[in-house]
């Protein structure tokens, strides 16, 4: 079953086309360390689990985790087995971190992960020890009672090992449901191609007792469960499909990929040096009196009257007004021809980020790519097979010498069938990071829509906008790209600060703008600067790497082999 392709719609009034930059503040940020009484345990990766999806998963995993019902408490497990938490109520009295629970040793694993945990209310945990052992346990209502012990209602070994990305508890019917998304990179028998690796999310539920399989070939970046278990959002570079629902095995394509996206385009376009030609697709029966068409500040809305817009958004470049046209084509499409201002440009997209449309060549493009290309073709693929160093044989090409299609796309699964509803073609958009702003919604995640860093919060009852930009961080997007050695990224809940932080040491703290209290000029512009972004640099006292990193809105915590770091970023 196909499914139609979305788009991501941009709130432009979160958005800042004067922000200059980010102004190096020498204010020090207060920092206070807590000294470990057992190291944290990195779990390096062995020989075995050589691809990118595994250090992706497992090599890159963040092991501090935030509790979103409490803030300013984190949760980590330490070398012993033990799960270590430490609430912070005064940074200048901090204590040792108390224990809740530990875990069972388990030698019998060969290749463990690391330890995970989530936290899908306020009074329930998800536990995994690394070997393939789920935990479920009770609480109690945390924060005030932090200290108290976990008390566990399930344990099983679920197979080969994973890790816990999501987690949330409902009730429906009177039954109490716990429903976790686990991921495990496993060897396939079946992929003769590439790694020879499968990416699989499991989702469990437990009282319900049923379990659910998607498999994929690349590890997602994001991946949440739907409140009430209604359904699934996962956004990765290759697609998902369910292979298996409450225990049995789903027929998938013969190619094994899921027919996502594969909904007839709603519009076609193409270029000449001069011009942009769009045909858009309408409804049977419309007249030209319900066009509704618009084209102006450089955003093109077409659509008709009494409906939602077929086709909007802001187009690649600039066009002239006043040289675009729009006719009707055979009753049942509409052509519009948009006049180039830079004459000779090419353009990638029509509309950045919209997927929905069908680029075709022209002619005229076709010759014209035809004849720059020319030299670098023979009619004859091994023109001298013999000769010491033939030319090369695209049938030789292995995988990695493939240029990586740019499918990267965000799904939405239904939660009964499994079988995706809705796409978006996230492009050039780059996945950054997740943050949970609210533990009652669905984890926001966060991706570069040019220089800049957009916020996205899943709103899966509102079909016709299911994602909604709630917040930017202006120019974040290109910011953190020059980071090399950047591990981690997050920000506040209440997005009152962006924080990256590199594998040793240093970690980049970038807050939203605000107002100054001394009269700033822009001398190139000779504009006075009401308002000032700030970035600051924090330098730990630890040579050991960094293995977890969190936000909450006051304070930033950074977890290395030895240490806890507070870091105050605000004073709320």
């Amino acid at each position: 079953m196909s499914s139609p392709n979305y788009s991501l719609k941009v709130n432009r009034e979160l958005l800042d086309p004067n922000f200059e930059s980010y102004r190096l503040s020498l204010d020090p940020i207060p920092s206070y360390n807590v000294e470990l009484d057992a190291a944290v345990e990195e779990v390096k990766l062995k020989e075995t689990q050589y691809t990118l999806d595994h250090v992706r998963a497992f090599g890159m995993y963040n092991y501090l985790h935030l509790d979103p019902w409490y803030p300013d408490s984190v949760f980590f497990v330490d070398c012993k087995g033990r799960v270590l938490n430490l609430t912070v109520t005064l940074d200048t009295a901090l204590g040792k971190p108390k224990e809740v629970f530990r875990l069972s040793p388990d030698g019998g694993c060969e290749e463990p992960l690391c330890p995970s945990l989530s936290l899908p209310s306020a009074s329930w945990a998800a536990l995994s020890d690394g070997t393939g052992r789920l935990y479920l346990l009770r609480t109690s209502q945390r924060g005030e009672n932090s200290h108290l012990q976990w008390e566990p209602q399930f344990n099983q070994q679920m197979g080969e090992p994973f890790v816990i990305l999501h987690s949330l508890a409902h009730v429906q019917g009177g039954v109490h449901s716990l429903e976790v998304l686990l991921l495990r990179v496993q060897k396939d028998p079946q992929e003769s191609k590439g790694s020879g690796f499968s990416v699989t999310l499991d989702s469990a539920v437990r009282y319900v007792r049923t379990r659910r399989l998607l498999t994929g070939k690349s590890v997602p970046h994001y991946a949440a469960l739907e409140p009430q278990g209604r359904g699934l959002m996962v956004a990765s570079e290759k697609p998902f499909a369910c292979t298996h629902l409450d225990g049995k095995a789903v027929e998938t394509p013969a190619d094994g990929a899921p027919e996502v996206g594969a909904a007839d385009p709603l519009y076609f376009w193409q270029q000449t040096a001069e011009d942009v030609t769009v045909s858009v697709r309408m409804p049977e029966g419309f007249s030209k009196d319900q066009v509704q068409f618009r084209l102006a500040g450089g955003s093109l809305s077409v659509g008709v009257q009494g409906f939602a817009p077929i086709l909007e958004g802001a187009l690649h470049a600039a066009v002239d007004p006043e040289a675009s046209a729009w006719v009707i084509k055979d009753n049942k499409s509409l052509e519009v021809t948009l006049q180039k201002l830079e004459e000779g440009s090419t353009w990638p997209e029509l509309v950045p980020g919209d997927g929905r449309g069908e680029y075709m060549v022209s002619e005229e493009q076709a010759a014209l790519i035809h004849e720059r290309l020319t030299y670098l073709t023979v009619d004859d693929l091994n023109a001298n097979g013999e000769a010491e160093k033939p030319p090369c044989n695209s049938q030789e090409l292995e995988d990695c010498d493939g240029f990586p299609e740019d499918s990267s796309s965000l799904t939405h699964f239904d939660g009964g069938t499994l079988q995706p509803t809705q796409v978006v073609n996230l492009g050039s958009h780059q996945y950054l990071f997740t943050v949970d702003a609210d533990p009652s919604e669905m984890p926001c995640l966060c991706l570069r829509h040019d220089v800049d860093a957009l916020v996205w919060q899943p709103r899966p009852a509102q079909p016709d906008a299911m994602w909604e930009h709630i917040a930017t961080f202006n120019a974040l997007g290109y910011v953190q790209a020059s980071k090399r050695d950047k591990k981690f990224s997050t920000c506040a809940p209440d997005f009152s600060y962006a924080a990256l932080g590199e594998c040793l040491r240093r970690t980049f703290i970038y807050r939203q703008p605000a107002p100054v209290d001394t009269v700033l000029f822009n001398r190139k512009q000779g504009r006075q600067v009401g308002q000032v972004a700030k970035q600051q640099v924090a330098s730990l006292d630890s040579a050991d790497p960094v293995l977890g990193f969190r936000a909450s809105n006051e304070r930033l915590f950074v977890l290395t082999e030895k240490n806890l770091f507070v870091l105050k970023v605000n004073n709320n």
